[in-house]
């Protein structure tokens, strides 16, 4: 069978990488499969190391500055790969995409304020609305035929006038939803209806399964993208996450000086050197890679469903529309979030999230990460299976 790049198995313990160094801390023990942070096991693509090592070997580290060509790659990315038009002056930053959530949170709300997520969801959603003094709104997610769907007759009985803001998850962290335009057009008709503001974590964009297509909350109408800001990054896409670097659209002047006046307020809204470079990289040379690694999350998630169907029948897979992190219902396990974790953590020795750390809805499941060699998510599956078989189910 002819190898891939993304069969490369390489050594991440000891080199300051959460996913593997803090299995102990987090885990309370070091020999674990880690499939758990949507962080890649896979090397960036070979342009953007090119480009990183080019600004090493330059040797002047100082303070950074964001040229036309930074501009010119996110506007013809987006163009390309999801046919969003984006403006020159629509583009904000932040160092990352939960950073420049709690900036516009701080910008566009005020203490008590409400503002809404739909659980279960990427769980830094609540923190930063909690931590920042507003309050928070659960609009959950229906589970239908083992797909998660949006409540929006829950969603507008739960608005009143001190709601604000709704964060959408776009595709969506752990469902592995990606909304359909007729979905997320209701969604905007809502928020019109009732002034609210979607700030939209779309750090998932690219990682999309043939037969599904990113919709861009702002390319839905002009509406929407004036009550709307956006959220994505190379990060997910290409494997940057530690060159902190994202990218905040905000087309709507005022709404864009606000957002743009918190983050001079907190002075992080200058640019890593790095970070910087990588992004322009990974935008105007990786989609090469990006197709090639589409193509092989696709066999992984193949052999991931043919293996829990095969091999441990009441775990299934709730196959994703999007992202490399998708969910497996446990339920069938009839096992409580305690002893789920100590199955998946002490009994197979894989680490993965357990689904009530997402908020109301994930009982019962665990989210798994298959953006790793295939070596190592079969080793992991081997594990589970083990322990599964030990059940005598």
């Amino acid at each position: 069978m002819q190898t891939s790049i993304f069969d490369e198995v390489v050594e991440r313990r000891k080199t300051g990488c959460e996913k593997w160094d803090m299995l102990k801390e987090l885990f309370g023990r070091e020999d674990l499969i880690p499939l758990w942070i949507a962080d890649m096991d896979f090397k960036a693509p070979k342009e953007v190391i090119e480009t990183l090592r080019k600004a090493v070997d330059h040797g002047i580290f100082g303070y950074a500055y964001r040229l036309e060509g930074y501009y010119e790659a996110i506007e013809m990315w987006v163009k390309r790969r999801h046919n969003w038009s984006v403006k020159r002056e629509w583009i904000t930053h932040a160092p990352g995409v939960i950073p420049g959530i709690i900036v516009a949170i701080l910008a566009l709300t005020v203490p008590g304020d409400k503002v809404i997520i739909q659980p279960p969801v990427y769980p830094p959603f609540s923190k930063s609305v909690l931590e920042n003094g507003r309050q928070l709104v659960h609009n959950p997610l229906k589970l239908i035929n083992n797909r998660f769907v949006m409540d929006l007759e829950d969603l507008e009985r739960k608005i009143d006038k001190r709601t604000k803001l709704i964060i959408l998850c776009s595709p969506h962290n752990p469902g592995g939803r990606v909304w359909q335009k007729e979905e997320l057009e209701r969604l905007g008709e809502i928020c019109l209806k009732h002034n609210l503001i979607i700030l939209s974590d779309e750090i998932h964009c690219d990682i999309v399964y043939p037969g599904n297509k990113h919709i861009p909350i702002q390319t839905l109408s002009e509406d929407i993208a004036q009550r709307s800001i956006a959220f994505f990054s190379p990060s997910k896409t290409f494997n940057l996450a530690g060159l902190r670097t994202s990218v905040t659209i905000i087309p709507n002047k005022n709404i864009r000086e606000a957002y743009n006046s918190i983050l001079e307020a907190l002075k992080i809204g200058e640019p890593n050197t790095f970070g910087m470079a990588g992004l322009e990289a990974a935008y105007r040379y990786g989609e090469r890679w990006l197709e090639e690694l589409i193509n092989y999350l696709v066999e992984n998630l193949k052999f991931l469903d043919s293996f829990l169907k095969e091999r441990t029948p009441k775990l299934e897979l709730m196959y994703p529309e999007g992202t490399f992190v998708p969910l497996i219902n446990c339920s069938k396990l009839g096992m409580n979030p305690t002893h789920l974790r100590d199955f998946f953590i002490n009994k197979a020795q894989v680490a993965v999230n357990i689904g009530t750390d997402y908020g109301p809805g994930g009982e019962g499941f665990v989210r798994i990460n298959i953006a790793t060699p295939r070596k190592i998510l079969e080793e992991g599956l081997k594990r589970i299976e083990r322990a599964y078989r030990e059940l005598n189910l």
